[in-house]
């Protein structure tokens, strides 16, 4: 059981050095040709397969040339990688970019076949946790 999980923590540890490389090929080396992203908060969002990886991540690294990624914790469960991810640059803008969430891998061998995406832009409002709970009868508005 030892290597299964070794083999996916190399896995997060091979997509992460591909993303802080700004390398697309390798990035697109690390999910299989059918990889399905679910993306529940956001299902429009969800696709299939490696083109559309290809895509996102030409786009995201064009719009954030110094982005760099940090695995700020994982837990592996049987062929699950689940991983908490911060991503962080300057977007061509010179405004600052900053992302949290967690991403949810389903890994075959070195290979990502799948992904339930969680990563959100940080919010900049200053709500305190009552402020929010307010707008929820508003539909968001303070």
């Amino acid at each position: 059981m030892a290597g299964v999980i070794m083999d996916r923590s190399a896995f997060l540890a091979r997509v992460l050095e591909a993303t802080n490389a700004h390398d697309v090929e390798r990035i697109v080396g690390c999910f299989t040709p059918d990889y399905v992203n679910q993306t529940p908060c956001h299902p429009a969002r969800g696709f299939t397969g490696t083109e559309q990886v290809r895509r996102n991540w030409t786009a995201i690294l064009a719009a954030v040339p110094d982005l760099e990624a940090t695995v700020v914790d994982e837990v592996t469960s049987g062929d699950h990688v689940w991983s908490e991810w911060e991503m962080r640059g300057t977007r061509r803008d010179h405004t600052p970019h900053l992302m949290r969430g967690v991403m949810i891998f389903g890994v075959d061998g070195d290979r990502a076949r799948s992904c339930r995406f969680y990563l959100e832009p940080v919010a900049g409002d200053e709500l305190t946790a009552d402020d929010f709970l307010a707008t929820l009868g508003t539909g968001g508005a303070p």
